[in-house]
């Protein structure tokens, strides 16, 4: 199941995706799929006729991991952390579909990293890896937006990835997703800059929210970012990124200055 937010020029709304006579529908819903009991309204919309926005805005924290792909870590001359490299972005740092990315005033080297997304749908503390589905509400394409120069200037990280913008999530959340093997690559105008596997993780979506979950209480609505493969390049203003995974579908996003 693909659960969309979205808007027609109105208040946002959530909906199912799907298709209907080879097109793609959204089916209106009342509720919220984190929160309340959720109901079919009977409106039914085009998606070419809907403003998709992101799929969740936590209220709570984005958690991300770093160098989970040994390629990637390679690729800037890291090796794999024993213990997963863990920080947080807030959520000031998430935008949807279509909404423009704003470089940075500080940065001069701002890196897409394409991410699986996964959406934790209760709270949850202390989860062993093979209880782990049991918190997820389904996934999502992300884009963990690096300003590299800063990064390599300071040890903390919060300059480098915490900046508005910097967390572009959709299209919509897949509820049905084998993760353990989905293709996932990302393109700057087109010309393609990551083309991996999430087979590659060095650790599993499981094992990931197993480690969180003992450091902090995952709450609904809560974001993990999972890694990123080999491949990351900068970006600069006037170009489209596209993040796309395998059973899910694609984010697009326009890059700007101020």
């Amino acid at each position: 199941m693909r659960i969309a937010r979205f808007t027609t020029g109105e208040d946002p709304m959530y909906g199912i995706v799907q298709e209907k006579d080879g097109q793609e529908m959204v089916y209106g819903i009342t509720g919220d799929p984190l929160y309340t009991e959720i109901r079919p309204t009977g409106t039914i919309v085009p998606l070419e006729d809907v403003r998709l926005l992101a799929p969740v805005i936590p209220r709570s924290k984005v958690v991300c991991v770093g160098r989970n792909y040994a390629a990637h870590a390679a690729e800037l001359g890291n090796e794999v952390p024993e213990q997963p490299l863990l920080f947080l972005k807030p959520n000031t740092a998430v935008i949807g579909p279509g909404d423009p990315i704003v470089l940075p005033s500080y940065s001069q080297e701002v890196s897409l990293e394409a991410e699986l997304a996964v959406v934790i749908k209760r709270m949850a503390k202390d989860v062993e890896p093979e209880q782990a589905s049991d918190v997820i509400l389904g996934y999502t394409c992300a884009n963990d937006l690096t300003a590299r120069d800063a990064q390599r200037e300071e040890d903390q990280w919060f300059r480098a990835k915490a900046f508005d913008t910097s967390c572009p999530i959709g299209p919509w959340i897949e509820t049905d997703l084998g993760s353990s093997a989905a293709s996932i690559g990302s393109s700057v105008d087109g010309e393609v800059a990551q083309a991996g596997s999430t087979a590659d993780m060095v650790r599993t979506v499981s094992e990931l929210i197993a480690e969180i979950s003992r450091v902090v209480t995952l709450l609904p609505g809560d974001i993990i970012l999972t890694g990123t493969p080999a491949g990351v390049r900068s970006v600069e203003a006037g170009s489209t990124i596209d993040v796309t995974i395998e059973g899910i579908g694609t984010l697009s996003n326009p890059v700007v200055r101020r």
